[in-house]
């Protein structure tokens, strides 16, 4: 017996953007891993930080159940629903900057940032 196709929902760049970038470098990723066709960035918000949640980014093979699916800039985006409460409005950046590289998350929904820029509070 097969298991059933998840059932998902079909989001806009409102929830969140994949900046230039950051779709660059997650675009060279997928094909890396194999996943340049059906894979995804899946964007959680945990618990953790000095400022009390953080973001949780993985490369996945597609959407699970009741999750939210973005495609931006050619990049497909998966959020659950919990998450995407709090990162509605966000662009997705990226930078190989020596000091400060790697995916950045702008998200207008973060009252306050923590100083390293790893967690925030909403």
């Amino acid at each position: 017996m097969t298991a059933a196709a998840p059932s998902f929902k079909i989001g806009n760049e409102k929830l969140i953007k994949v900046l230039p970038n950051a779709a660059n470098r997650l675009l060279g990723l997928l094909k890396k891993q194999g996943r340049a066709e059906n894979g995804a960035l899946r964007v959680a918000v945990v618990g953790g930080g000095c400022s009390g949640l953080q973001y949780k980014m993985d490369l996945v093979d597609g959407p699970a159940n009741r999750d939210i699916m973005v495609t931006s800039s050619e990049v497909r985006v998966v959020i659950d629903p919990k998450s995407a409460l709090f990162v509605s409005g966000s662009e997705l950046d990226y930078s190989d900057d020596i000091q400060s590289g790697g995916f950045k998350v702008k998200n207008p929904n973060a009252v306050v940032t923590c100083s390293c820029g790893e967690s925030f509070s909403a």
